[in-house]
């Protein structure tokens, strides 16, 4: 299961994310139909929770994987491993007991006095899951990508059999799905610690002189910006939670989502191309290297991307009808507007940074966000009492954060943003737009039933057929995505390092 091109390793992680995205997509759209929306809201209100301190406690550990392990053997990568593992198993411990030591003080916060038993139900779970984090930087690094899917497919479906079960035939609280998550989350560390180590096996772990104080040195930096980055993600929940109250906060929490897969797709390549770019910067490369890889990476992501927003944007009240039902048609609006943040966050910029070392600009630059959510967040609250002007300025500020990184790293490797983004990038856009205008005048005038499946079936499949026929006489080749797989196919071996690199 080992393959050195970078494109068909993207293949293997986004594989291991479509399962991962998915289940959670199907685990929201049923007990979105089993639980009042109280309940839901309560529910929802815990992962929230749960999501947002995770990154104090993980304190940027998981990234150490793709950091160091590159520039270490395999015996030595191993003690990194089981190193790095015992640790987040301590901070899981403290996390885990902070969750139900301040439980009723976070009820009074969010002012759900229901959050606080659902939350000591929910406490051992973080001292599970915490050592199962890092397996994709594990794999990337040792190009097993193939075992990803693997994993996220059994431990989520684990995950999702045992949330859903008792919800469905013992009691409809969201109470039993937590104890279901809890015995879910026991088998997911078992499973995770036979799978971390995988490139290990047959391998006797080696003393490595890499101490904790290495270790945090290249982490603290990311955990400051991890922090700031769920204080961005955090205010405008925050606002919808206390100012509208849960039900409300149940609508905004399914409706501003970024698309699922956009989200793979970029945290796919970021989790391919940060240990590449940490090996090639830790053996000197030219900084032209690192442009080649990026700009091929943001072309190849543009390419799958953007007809995919185009299309979600046009088709989102029936998507979110499929997802939540129609009781969560205000949600419309919410999925909208997030959608639009795809447009930019295709720009991948942390693994470039991080790779040559600029942490301080990367965690500056997230506190400078943090402080304009919060801040402008509770201005937008008391002049527009409005949760869907909350989502507008939580769009806008994530444009921003992009659009200033971006000119960071143009000044930083000394390359002008022309030369930086492809062109290609537009076309795929205006042709996108023009495409699935013409599929929904087509259908217009077809009269369809209102089913919203049937249409939306009926609707991407049309908008793929005419997408790929009308792209090639305008020469913009969507298929060339999928010419690595046929190419390793045909060719039954993996490419050479350096092709490897070049792709």
């Amino acid at each position: 299961m080992k393959n050195s091109n970078n494109t068909i390793q993207v293949f293997w992680v986004a594989l291991g994310s479509i399962s991962s995205i998915g289940l959670s997509i199907v685990s929201a759209a049923i007990l979105s139909r089993y639980f009042n929306k109280a309940d839901y809201g309560t529910y929802k209100q815990i992962v929230y929770v749960y999501s947002t301190l995770l990154v104090i406690f993980s304190a940027g550990l998981p990234t150490v994987f793709s950091y160091f392990l590159p520039r270490f053997n395999l015996q030595q990568g191993k003690e990194i491993v089981l190193k790095v593992s015992k640790f987040l198993f301590f901070t899981g411990f403290l996390f885990s007991l902070f969750l139900y030591l301040s439980s009723g003080y976070i009820s009074q916060i969010l002012k759900n006095p229901a959050l606080s038993i659902g939350l000591k139900a929910f406490s051992p779970i973080p001292m599970l899951l915490l050592p199962t984090l890092g397996i994709g930087g594990v794999f990337a690094t040792y190009k097993k990508t193939a075992y990803i899917p693997i994993y996220e497919s059994v431990t989520r479906i684990i995950t999702l059999i045992f949330i859903l079960f008792p919800v469905i035939v013992l009691h409809k609280s969201y109470i039993y799905a937590i104890y279901g998550w809890n015995i879910a989350a026991v088998l997911s560390l078992i499973i995770a610690i036979y799978f971390k180590n995988i490139p290990f096996i047959h391998v006797k772990a080696e003393k490595v002189n890499l101490s904790f104080k290495e270790i945090f040195a290249y982490s603290l930096p990311l955990l400051t910006a991890s922090l700031w980055g769920t204080a961005i993600k955090a205010a405008d929940q925050f606002y919808v939670s206390r100012y509208f109250g849960s039900e409300i906060f149940a609508e905004y929490s399914n409706g501003f989502i970024e698309i699922p897969f956009v989200a793979m797709i970029t945290t796919s390549v970021s989790t391919v191309l940060l240990p590449v770019f940490s090996k090639m910067f830790y053996k000197g490369s030219d900084s032209d290297d690192f442009v080649t890889i990026w700009k091929s990476a943001l072309n190849k992501s543009a390419m799958i991307i953007y007809p995919m927003v185009i299309f979600f944007i046009f088709n989102a009240s029936d998507i979110v009808t499929i997802m939540y039902s129609s009781r969560y048609s205000n949600s419309t609006i919410y999925f909208q507007i997030a959608m639009l943040i795809n447009f930019f966050n295709i720009v991948i910029f942390a693994p470039l940074l991080l790779s040559m070392g600029k942490t301080k600009f990367y965690s500056n630059l997230h506190m400078f966000i943090a402080i304009c959510a919060w801040g402008l967040g509770y201005v937008v609250v008391l002049i527009f009492k409005s949760p869907v002007a909350i989502a507008i300025l939580s769009v806008s500020l994530s444009v921003l954060k992009v659009l200033i990184a971006f000119l960071f790293v143009s000044k930083l490797i000394k390359i002008s943003i022309g030369k930086l983004l492809p062109k290609q990038i537009v076309y795929y856009i205006l042709h996108s737009v023009a495409v699935i205008v013409l599929v929904r005048f087509i259908l217009s005038e077809i009269h369809l039933q209102p089913k919203p499946l049937i249409n939306l079936s009926i609707s991407l499949a049309c908008y793929i057929v005419v997408l790929l026929v009308t792209s090639f006489p305008l020469k913009l080749n969507y298929l060339s995505v999928i010419q690595p797989f046929v190419i390793d196919f045909i060719r039954k071996k993996p490419d050479s390092s350096e092709n490897a690199i070049n792709k």
